[in-house]
Order: structure tokens, then sequence, then C-alpha cells
């Protein structure tokens, strides 16, 4: 298995090249270290941009339904899909107004998708969705049953091609303005999780789980 994915019309980064990064694992990482992407999709000639949960499994991603949601039934027949995952890590606060940017880690992937419906792989793949978000959580809760899985559409989107675009470090100003008594720096950015909060409607005392706890611990 090729390391890189190898530059072509689609994923070759022209605008901050030496920001492009091609290494298989490095983008792996990338993805790996969130669970909700943007797919860029054309429906009878018109584009469109949706937010969903997604999951990578190899050289996979893996995004789910309802049967009749339409952006699902638009792709699931070999369809080219864009698909978008950021992480914004930073503030960029220059001294002046044009070198203002921000820290952040992207991936873009072209591929197509083909449908899951083997129960047990939909099953594996709903795992792996819920395992991304929360690692955890899928053996503290009911799994899904023969009803809701006939109910789910399940996609996999082959990685045809991908590249990731990283910056980081601090603001790079004109040369004459570091001298300009302007503060400059870096803003880091991070999500945090805030203490659980109990269903209202729970039957009794139940406690917060150990994957909620861990991950507001984190």
């Amino acid at each position: 298995m090729e390391k890189v994915f190898e530059k072509d019309s689609r994923n070759k980064v022209v605008r901050g090249a030496k920001r492009a990064i091609y290494d298989k694992d490095k983008v792996f990482d990338i993805l790996d270290s969130g669970f909700l992407c943007h797919i860029c999709f054309v429906m009878n000639g018109q584009p469109f941009i949706i937010p969903t949960a997604y999951a990578r499994m190899e050289d996979e991603i893996i995004i789910h339904g309802s049967k009749k949601n339409r952006m699902l039934l638009a792709i699931e027949n070999g369809a080219e899909i864009s698909l978008c995952v950021t992480h914004l890590d930073g503030l960029v606060l220059a001294r002046s107004a044009m070198h203002h940017s921000v820290n952040y880690r992207s991936v873009v992937i072209f591929g197509k998708a083909r449908e899951i419906t083997n129960f047990d792989e939909k099953n594996e793949a709903l795992f792996k969705v819920m395992e991304q978000m929360l690692p955890g959580r899928w053996e503290e809760i009911r799994q899904p049953n023969e009803k809701e899985l006939r109910v789910t559409k399940v996609l996999a989107i082959k990685i045809d091609s991908a590249s990731a675009k990283v910056r980081v470090g601090p603001p790079v100003d004109e040369k004459e303005d570091y001298e300009l008594p302007y503060w400059a720096g870096v803003v880091p950015v991070s999500n945090d999780y805030k203490p659980a909060l109990s269903d209202p409607q729970l039957p009794g005392v139940v406690d917060v789980p150990h994957s909620v706890k861990t991950l507001i611990e984190k």
C-alpha cells in the first residue's frame, strides 16, 4: 500500500503549497482526531454541502442516515464526492490586518460511495462512528435492533485521493512591521467538554457513565 496520496488535479494544493501534506498516516491522523465532516455533492445540477458525523475504517469514511436522506440517495450510486474535515487550533494575530490568520489542520477527500447492506457490517460501521465520537459509549447503551438497521442507510466512501493542509506557529508579518508597537501572537483554541447534564427523564438515580466521565476529565 502506498504511503502517500499521489498528487493529481483534484488534491494538489496550489495556494500555500508548503503547508500541504500527502502522507497517508498524517492525513488519517487528522481524520481520526474528529467526527464531524462536511460533504459536497451535486444533485439535479445544484451543489450542496452537508455536515454529518463520520468514522474512518482503513481507507474508507463511514457515514449514515435515514433511508430517505437525500444526500445519501444522491451519492450512493458512485457519484463523485468531496469531503472536508477541519480542526481550528488557534487565532494567529499579526501586527497588520492583512496577515491575521488561523492555525489549523484540514483534510480534503475525493471519492465515491458504496452502500453497506449486510446487517453485521452495518452494525460494525455504526459502532465505528460512535466509537470515533465517544470511545466506550457503545457498550453502555442498547445497540441497534433489526428494525432500526433496516431503516438506516450506511455508506462507505472510498478515499481515492486526498491531501491535508496544516498551519502552525506565530504570525508572519512584513519585515518593516516587526518594529511596530502592536501586540502579536497566537491564541490557542481547543474543544473543551463541560460537566454532563443528565436527562430529567432518567428513571431514578443513574450515574454518569465511564465514557462520559473520561471525556470530561480530559
